[in-house]
This record gives C-alpha cells, sequence and structure tokens, in this order.
C-alpha cells in the first residue's frame, strides 16, 4: 500500500512540473511578440526593438556625440546624459510620449531613464546591454 501511494505521488508531482514548464514555455512565447511596458525597465535586445518599431516611440542615444557618431540606431536623437545641458534637454520632451533608451552597455541609459522618471517623463524603456546587445541595423 505504502508503494502504491508513492508511486502515485512521484507520478502527480512529475505531471505537476511537466504541466508547469508547457505553461511557462507557452507564456514566454507570447511575450516575445509583445512590446515591453514603457516603465522604466531595461529590456533585452530582441524585447527592445519590439519597443523601437511601435508607431509614435522617440528613440534616444545617451552616449556623448563623438560615440553617436560611429554609429546609432536609426532614427535616434542624441541627448548626452553626461552634458550639463541634458536637464534642460529633458525639460523639452514630451511627458506623454514613449522613449526608448540606450547608451553603450546600459549604465548611462540607467541613470537617464531615472533621471526623466524624476522630471515626470515616465514611458520610458531601456536597453538591457546597450548598444553593444544591439545585434539589428546601425546607422554610422
Amino acid at each position: 500500500m505504502t508503494t502504491r501511494m508513492f508511486r502515485t505521488v512521484v507520478l502527480a508531482a512529475v505531471a505537476a512540473v511537466t504541466l508547469a514548464a508547457c505553461s511557462t514555455e507557452s507564456t514566454a512565447s507570447s511575450e516575445s511578440t509583445a512590446p515591453p511596458a514603457f516603465d522604466g525597465s531595461h529590456v533585452s535586445e530582441s524585447a527592445f526593438a519590439l519597443a523601437v518599431d511601435q508607431p509614435g516611440v522617440t528613440v534616444l542615444d545617451v552616449r556623448t556625440p563623438a560615440e553617436f557618431a560611429e554609429g546609432h540606431l536609426p532614427g535616434a536623437v542624441n541627448i548626452n546624459v553626461e552634458d550639463p545641458g541634458f536637464p534642460a534637454e529633458v525639460a523639452a520632451l514630451d511627458p506623454d510620449a514613449d522613449y526608448a533608451v540606450y547608451c553603450r552597455s546600459g549604465n548611462r541609459s540607467r541613470v537617464a531613464v531615472d533621471f526623466m522618471s524624476q522630471q515626470g517623463v515616465t514611458q520610458t524603456v531601456g536597453l538591457e546591454g546597450g548598444i553593444s546587445a544591439w545585434k539589428g541595423d546601425v546607422e554610422r
């Protein structure tokens, strides 16, 4: 009797794990085709690409002008987070618009997104790993 109950518990556990794995896989697949929320988070390159493709999204490159000149995402606007004029440039942004923000490695874009949020520009998404993680086209 104990062996039979043990087998039943093991079988139930295996079934539960299998169903959970299938459930997670289908959720991940459906999420990969939806653009990320513009909530200040930093997302993968593929999720960022979906964000950039949304109508009306402004792509902000917060690197230096020299880095921007070396190559940037198509249509990107350069506002250098390290420039003393950065706060004024953020103040000129539409606080109701969506912004996809990136830098070289993701550090400066985090600073930029945090500052933008403090200034009321909250509909942002950053590129985890920066342009170094980007595998798509780059304008030169």
